[in-house]
């Protein structure tokens, strides 16, 4: 256990700096934890940097779906390096992060993650158009609209951000510097403050409310028009081409929006700050690393440019 805190001088002082309780305190888990979670980063880096190459380089891959694909890989790794290096850090010495630091970190993993929810929910819109509306897909996905999606994910990324970070720095932080977390994240934050945590309440709620609601209506009504539509399509082999198509969206979708909603929309004080912990854990680190994999394994296409890019290479 960490038995001290460092603190400014005088106990009405404010906060300078906070120490990172980290995932756990049993000491003899923490170096286990270290290497997992450094594989962990290294597969979230080399996964995401690969599909981003891999798209770049490859023409073919140059559609709607890949466009999106390119981007949230590029936000799963910036997202993940946001938050994994800090973790490292508490499972080997004391965590401690200046008040500057923990801000700029919250402000980063904030906008990453509304990022991930709209992105997400660009990708349903694009299945669906792709599924449902095959004659008109070139037009109605065409290069301005999935320009204007991915400017308008970035902008709500910024807005919430802001937002977030605004109102967290009104609050005064004084006595109690110890974060029972990984990283700085609002709950937590919020379990220190000793003004009024109101408006960041609800901020947080309208601010996680939109980005949460919106992008999961969006994805439910997507899918269920994708499987009325899928329910129609007399051959099986369309019917199963189809499935392929969003079996991996689904699956990366209920792994982040599960675990997020569970985190952030339940009644505050209910549960124990352990299990938003790994409740955190699924969304922030599992999901970035598992996407590339999800949306790679059961396609055609990024197999298909994979081994072309790697017989130029050997070739060349």
């Amino acid at each position: 256990m960490h038995t001290h805190g460092r603190m400014a001088a005088g106990n009405d002082s404010s906060v300078t700096e906070f120490i990172l309780l980290g995932l756990t305190q049993q000491s003899q888990l923490q170096l286990p934890f270290f290497f997992i979670f450094l594989g962990i980063h290294v597969v979230t880096v080399v996964g995401n940097m690969g599909l981003i190459i891999l798209i770049g380089l490859n023409p073919h891959l140059h559609t709607p779906m890949y466009y999106f694909l390119f981007n949230l890989s590029f936000i799963d790794l910036c997202y993940s390096s946001v938050i994994i290096p800090r973790l490292l850090i508490g499972f080997v010495k004391e965590n401690v992060i200046s008040y500057a630091e923990c801000m700029t970190q919250l402000c980063f993993f904030s906008f990453f993650v509304i990022d991930e929810c709209c992105i997400l929910a660009s990708m349903a819109y694009d299945r669906y158009v792709a599924i449902c509306k095959p004659l008109l897909y070139k037009a109605i996905m065409s290069h301005q609209v999935c320009l204007m999606l991915m400017v308008g994910t970035y902008v709500m990324g910024f807005v919430g951000a802001m937002a977030h970070t605004g109102c967290m720095l009104r609050l005064t932080f004084c006595g109690d510097n110890f974060i029972n977390h990984y990283m700085c994240d609002i709950p937590p934050l919020l379990r220190l403050s000793c003004t009024s945590t109101y408006i960041n309440e609800l901020v947080v709620f309208i601010v996680v409310g939109v980005n949460v609601t919106v992008p999961s209506l969006t994805i439910s009504i997507s899918y269920t028009l994708i499987l009325s539509n899928i329910f129609h399509i007399r051959a099986t082999e369309g019917r199963s081409k189809a499935f392929s198509t969003c079996s991996s969206h689904i699956v990366a979708v209920s792994l982040f929006f599960g675990s997020s909603a569970f985190m952030y929309l339940k009644p505050s004080p209910a549960g124990s700050l352990d299990q938003d912990k790994v409740s955190t854990v699924f969304y922030t680190i599992v999901g970035p690393m598992m996407n590339p994999f999800i949306y790679s394994l059961r396609n055609k296409d990024v197999k298909i440019a994979l081994s072309k890019t790697l017989k130029k290479r050997a070739f060349s």
